[in-house]
C-alpha cells in the first residue's frame, strides 16, 4: 500500500465530530483540496528545487490516539532544552499533543483540544483563523495537515499577561519500532498586551524513516509582543515541512529566528501577514548544511495595511554535497502606503558539490514605499583567510574563524539567553571552534 492510499484510509477512519460539524467541514474540504492538487512536484514553481514525491514512497505509520505513545519522561530528558526547568514544555509525540508528558508553569497559558476549544468559548477566533495559511500555501502538503487536524491543539497566552516562562515546543517523532508519519497541528492566540517567548525544536528516536508534515498558525493582537525561536537539527534521515503562519490582526511586534543544522530534506514556510496599521516584523535565518542535506526556506511577508515595516535576513553555508533554497515574497498591496520592507539573503559555499537557489523577489502595487532585495553567493573569504594565516593561525582555525564571524550577527538575535547560548555552542560543535 503506497503512503497516499494509507493516508486516504486513515482519513476516513477518523471519527467525526459529534458535537460541531465546523470542523468536519472544513476538514473534509482541505482533504478534497489535497486529491486535487496532490504532493506538488517540479512543475509546481514553489516546490521547483524542492523533491519530496520519493518520500510518499515508504509504508509509514499514523498515530491515531492521543495517549498511544511510548515515550516516557526518561526518554526526553537528554533531548530537553537549556533552560528547561524553568520553562512551558509542550510535547507532540508523533504529532499528537501529549498532556501526560507537558508541563505548563505560567498561569495564564492554556492549552486546548482543538475541537473542544472550538465548541467553547473561543470558537470565534478559531473560526476566522484556524487554515489562514491555506490562502497562502496553496499545494497538497498544507492541505493533507488540515484534513488531520481533529488532533491539533490550541494555545492561548491571557491577555495582558508577560510570560515570565518560555514556551518550549518539542515535536518528537518515535521511529524506533515503525516508519512514523506525523501531522503536528497547533493554532497560537496571543491576546491583546501580551508578550512570549517561544522556542520549538524536532526530535527523532530511532532509525526507521520519518516524514513530519507540521503546521503553526499564530494570531498576534492588539500591542502583543513576540519572540519565536525555531531549532532544527534533527537526524540526516528525517524529512519534514514545517509551516509557521503569523498573522498580525493589530498593531504588535513578531521577531523571529530559524536556525537550521541538519536533517534530511527539510522545508520551512515562514509567512508573516500584517493585516493592521503600524506593525513590525523580523525574520532572521541561519542555515549550515553539510553531507547530502537539503535545506528549503520560503518566506512570506504580506503588507495589507499602510505603515508597516519588516525586515528580512537570512544566511546560509553549505558544505559537502549539500543544497539549499531561499525563496523571499514581499508583497506589498495596494493599500499599503508608507511601507518599509527589506529583505537580504547571503550564502557561503564550502565546495565545489555544493548549491544553492536564491530567489529574493518583491511585487509591490503602492506608490509610496520603501522596499529593497538582494542575494550574494561566494566562496569562504580568501584574504581574510590568507590574513589569519599569516599571523600564525592553522588553516583549520582561520576557517572556524571566520564562518563563526560571518553566522554570529544571526546569533545575536536570540534575545533567549540560553536558547543562543545552545545554537552557538551546536555551531561551534560542527566547526570544531571552542567559543569558551
Amino acid at each position: 500500500m503506497d503512503t497516499i492510499e494509507y493516508l486516504t484510509g486513515q482519513f476516513h477512519e477518523f471519527p467525526q465530530d459529534s458535537i460541531d460539524r465546523g470542523l468536519d467541514i472544513l476538514r473534509q474540504d482541505a482533504f478534497n483540496a489535497f486529491n486535487t492538487m496532490g504532493i506538488p512536484g517540479m512543475k509546481h514553481e514553489e516546490w521547483k528545487y524542492t523533491r519530496i514525491n520519493k518520500l510518499f514512497n515508504t509504508d509509514y505509520s499514523l498515530s491515531a490516539d492521543p495517549a498511544d505513545h511510548s515515550v516516557s519522561t526518561s526518554d526526553l530528558g537528554p533531548y530537553r532544552l537549556p533552560g528547561n526547568k524553568d520553562a512551558n514544555e509542550l510535547f507532540f509525540i508523533n504529532g499528537r499533543f501529549a498532556f501526560d508528558l507537558s508541563v505548563i508553569q505560567s498561569a495564564g497559558l492554556q492549552v486546548l483540544p482543538i475541537s473542544t476549544a472550538y465548541n467553547g468559548e473561543h470558537r470565534d477566533v478559531i473560526a476566522e483563523n484556524l487554515s489562514h495559511s491555506s490562502r497562502y500555501l496553496k499545494d497538497g502538503i498544507n492541505a493533507l495537515n488540515t484534513a488531520f487536524l481533529q488532533h491539533g491543539v490550541f494555545i492561548q497566552v491571557g491577555r495582558g499577561l508577560i510570560l515570565e516562562h518560555p514556551v518550549y515546543i518539542y515535536n518528537i517523532t518515535d521511529a524506533r519500532t515503525a516508519n512514523i508519519f506525523s501531522q503536528p497541528r497547533s493554532l497560537v492566540n496571543i491576546n491583546e498586551g501580551a508578550q512570549v517567548q517561544m522556542v520549538e525544536t524536532f526530535i527523532t528516536f530511532g532509525m526507521n524513516e520519518s516524514f513530519t508534515n507540521q503546521v503553526m498558525e499564530v494570531v498576534v493582537q492588539q500591542d502583543a509582543v513576540v519572540e519565536y525561536y525555531k531549532i532544527q537539527n534533527d537526524a540526516s534521515h528525517t524529512n519534514q515541512v514545517s509551516t509557521t503562519h503569523f498573522r498580525q490582526t493589530a498593531k504588535s511586534y513578531v521577531h523571529t529566528v530559524t536556525i537550521s543544522l541538519n536533517g534530511g530534506i527539510v522545508r520551512n514556510n515562514l509567512n508573516m501577514v500584517m493585516d493592521a496599521e503600524h506593525c513590525e516584523s523580523h525574520l532572521y535565518g541561519l542555515y549550515f548544511q553539510q553531507g547530502k542535506s537539503h535545506i528549503d526556506n520560503h518566506t512570506i511577508v504580506d503588507n495589507a495595511m499602510p505603515n508597516c515595516l519588516s525586515n528580512e535576513f537570512y544566511k546560509g553555508i553549505l558544505d559537502g554535497n549539500s543544497s539549499g533554497v531561499f525563496n523571499g515574497k514581499i508583497f506589498v498591496q495596494r493599500d499599503a502606503q508608507k511601507t518599509n520592507a527589506y529583505q537580504s539573503n547571503k550564502n557561503v559555499l564550502l565546495s565545489e558539490e555544493a548549491s544553492v537557489n536564491t530567489k529574493p523577489q518583491l511585487e509591490i502595487f503602492a506608490d509610496d514605499v520603501k522596499c529593497s532585495h538582494g542575494c550574494t553567493v561566494g566562496r569562504l573569504d580568501e584574504e581574510g583567510l590568507f590574513y589569519l594565516r599569516s599571523r600564525g593561525i592553522s588553516e583549520k582555525i582561520a576557517r572556524s574563524l571566520l564562518l563563526h564571524g560571518f553566522v554570529v550577527d544571526i546569533l545575536d538575535k536570540i534575545r533567549l539567553a540560553v536558547i543562543r547560548n545552545y545554537a552557538d555552542q551546536l555551531i561551534s560543535e560542527r566547526l570544531e571552534f571552542d567559543i569558551s
